[in-house]
């Protein structure tokens, strides 16, 4: 089925399932602010037209949202020189730098309920003013009618920073994190101030009428200082092109481990799917909320596509004089070339939880030539830990490269196992191994490459070695 077939079927879908929820009562706290929720019914009277606001996080509140705007500027300004009693005044602060998030479409009309969580993610690593910004009520239901308004929040959320740049914030202080279609709403505010903005985070781009669109409707490296965006789910709902000075694709950019493959055209009437089928396109949210908790550093390396990577053409970061640029808060993803390169393309694997990083390893292994095609299975284990990697093995070639990940480093892996896991007539019965070799990249070591050489692999008897305790030889 086409996927503007599915697009359509997603659409009825979600009509469906809003219809099956009912009204949803939107509450609020009498002392924190929260994010909207918008109904169907609403929906459908036309009660809400295109409503823009924004809840105010920082380290003096980070679990109590404040509502934010032109008055709590005002608040600002004053605070200082009287305080009141009874109204709280704003938290904001225009000597630090300030983080917006945007969100993206809302299927059902419910709010985002990660971006508080992303918010303390964001606090926790810096002391910056954490702006959430909440367009449900132009962000739900129908999808194509949504994409016609972004520009005009862009607009809005423009006419916020004006103010606060008139209050002494600079544009370069700003970093905008969009998710999904919240990405295109950041690069447009971007277009607006002629790419001044100091930064902007895509997470998974939306993809869905804007992967032929031209520069100036979707997001491009010339929205902002620096421009990164990491895509998860780049054949659905997010795009497949480069759209930020550096990309990275997780698992090439489509299909996340831990998140299992659907047949949602054919199974969109049931209720549950909705989870199940975004579970791609959320993931690099998750991945960037695991990341500022700074437990361990997500590489992304340089290469032309996917499938290059995974043959292991791609081992270093040259482009960027040596330093590979990561995931996270760090200047410039960490790039220390000035000017930083344009949409280059980034890749990387992942494991299927948190924290989600994993280490890189190129294996290489090199058979005497065979009578007949064959398959090994590549085992490397530390603890409960285990990656497994299928080569097939064919009769006009005797080397074979593939990338492969693991969460531990190169010295801490347990064991190795190989594994002929072909056929009993048609495919070789004995495999002789002249070398098998493992090497982790990118190295600032420069690590020699771990080899066993002169291996015998029979079907039904597969071979193993145990790793020492510390960085050396088989």
């Amino acid at each position: 089925m086409a996927r503007e077939h599915r697009a359509v079927l997603l659409c009825a879908f979600t009509v469906f399932t809003s219809l099956v929820v009912g009204v949803e009562e939107r509450q609020r706290g009498d002392e924190c602010a929260d994010l909207n929720n918008a109904t169907w019914q609403e929906y459908r009277q036309q009660r809400f037209k295109l409503q823009v606001q924004y809840l105010l996080l920082t380290r003096r509140n980070m679990d109590c949202a404040q509502m934010f705007n032109q008055e709590s500027l005002s608040e600002t300004q004053q605070q200082q020189q009287q305080q009141q009693q009874q109204q709280q005044p704003s938290y904001f602060n225009v000597s630090r730098p300030t983080t917006v998030i945007v969100h993206g479409y809302r299927v059902t009309g419910r709010k985002p309920s990660w971006v508080k969580q992303l918010a303390r993610a964001l606090l926790r690593a810096q002391d910056v003013n954490v702006l959430a910004v909440d367009w449900v009520y132009g962000a739900s239901f129908a999808y194509n009618l949504v994409v016609e308004d972004y520009k005009e929040v862009a607009v809005q959320i423009s006419i916020l920073i004006n103010q606060l740049q008139q209050h002494g914030c600079k544009l370069e202080s700003f970093h905008f994190i969009g998710i999904s279609l919240g990405a295109h709403v950041a690069g447009f505010v971007g277009t607006l101030f002629d790419g001044k903005i100091g930064r902007i985070t895509a997470l998974d781009p939306a993809g869905p009428m804007f992967k032929g669109a031209d520069t100036f409707d979707r997001l491009d490296p010339s929205d902002a200082l620096f421009v990164d965006a990491i895509h998860t789910d780049s054949d659905y709902f997010g795009i497949s092109i480069p759209v930020g000075h550096v990309d990275f694709f997780l698992n090439g950019g489509k299909d996340q481990t831990g998140c299992a493959r659907s047949l949602f055209p054919s199974i969109l009437v049931y209720f549950p799917v909705y989870g199940y089928v975004i579970c791609d396109h959320m993931r690099a949210l998750h991945v960037y909320m695991s990341a500022l908790n700074g437990s361990c550093a997500m590489v992304g390396i340089p290469c032309s596509s996917y499938e290059d990577f995974l043959k292991g053409r791609c081992l270093d970061c040259d482009v960027f004089k040596g330093t590979c640029p990561t995931i996270g808060l760090s200047a410039n993803s960490g790039i220390v070339v000035s000017p930083v390169p344009r949409e280059q393309q980034l890749f990387l694997l992942t494991t299927s939880s948190p924290p989600f990083c994993s280490r890189h390893f190129l294996l290489q292994l090199e058979v005497s030539p065979l009578d007949k095609s064959a398959e090994v299975e590549v085992t490397l284990t530390t603890g409960n830990l285990r990656t497994e990697r299928r080569l097939r093995l064919q009769t006009d070639t005797t080397v074979y490269r593939t990338v492969l990940s693991h969460p531990v480093a190169l010295c801490e892996i347990d064991s190795i196992k190989l594994k002929n896991t072909g056929a009993r007539f048609y495919r070789q019965s004995e495999i002789h191994v002249r070398s098998v070799c493992l090497s982790e990249f990118p190295s600032l070591r420069r690590e020699e490459p771990l080899c066993v050489n002169n291996i015998h692999v029979r079907r039904g008897a597969p071979w193993s070695h145990d790793f020492v305790q510390v960085c050396g030889s088989f």
